[in-house]
């Protein structure tokens, strides 16, 4: 089977970072707007929901740095080579990112949202309410080194004196 899907970004990203980096995400704001094809109806009634989930594009992500196989999560080799789909690195084989984020408000075309680990100009493909029942039903698991990434993933980044 070889489908070809053609999609188009829904809104773009405003946020302060430009650049791709690996941690301190935390406290971050992010305004989603939406492109010209959408109206502010779009957004209606997402405000009431406290997180939305955002899918987007790792749009800095050259072709020729695609992974198709196993690597070592951010090229540590303290930790174990793993497939690219057991790793949420963006350098994925259809670029795609997924965040939960904090809705902070709703106006008009615009979304903003907290911590959404992406950076300006990045294609935003769909925006979901965040349902409970959505989440997972069992306790979330995961090895050691997944953790030991995310230690300073969500972490503000530090501040000059």
């Amino acid at each position: 089977m070889n489908d070809i899907f053609s999609l188009a970004p829904i809104a773009y990203v405003a946020a302060s970072r430009s650049a791709p980096e690996d941690d301190h995400w935390g406290g971050t704001l992010a305004q989603i707007t939406l492109t010209d094809d959408y109206p502010a109806e779009a957004l209606a009634g997402l405000a009431e929901f406290s997180h939305v989930e955002v899918l987007f594009v790792f749009h800095q992500v050259a072709a020729h740095k695609i992974e198709l196989a196993a690597r070592h999560p951010r090229n540590n080799p303290a930790w174990p080579k793993v497939g690219i789909f057991a790793q949420r690195g963006k350098n994925r084989p259809n670029r795609l990112g997924s965040t939960i984020c904090r809705v902070v408000s709703v106006a008009g075309r615009t979304l903003t949202v907290a911590e959404l680990d992406a950076i300006a100009g990045t294609p935003v493909l769909d925006l979901k309410p965040v349902l409970a029942e959505f989440l997972p039903r069992q306790a979330v698991q995961q090895p050691a080194w997944a953790s030991e990434l995310m230690q300073a993933y969500w972490l503000p980044a530090a501040t000059p004196e």
